[in-house]
């Protein structure tokens, strides 16, 4: 086994560890929780205030 069966090799497993992963992203067991994880920057509920430290002009 030389390096280039080495190098052919790993390109399989990353391949079929990057299939996995699509698979998994989009399957439809997980639709649920990155919805959920998608809203969470828009559930913040700490008041915007605009006169802080960076927002006046002095």
């Amino acid at each position: 086994m030389d390096i280039n069966d080495l190098r052919s090799l790993f390109t399989v497993l990353t391949f079929a560890l990057f299939a996995g992963i699509v698979w998994w992203a989009y399957s439809g067991q997980r639709r649920k929780a990155f919805e959920e994880a998608a809203q969470l920057p828009l559930d913040d509920d700490t008041p915007f205030i605009p006169d802080g430290p960076r927002g006046r002009d002095k």
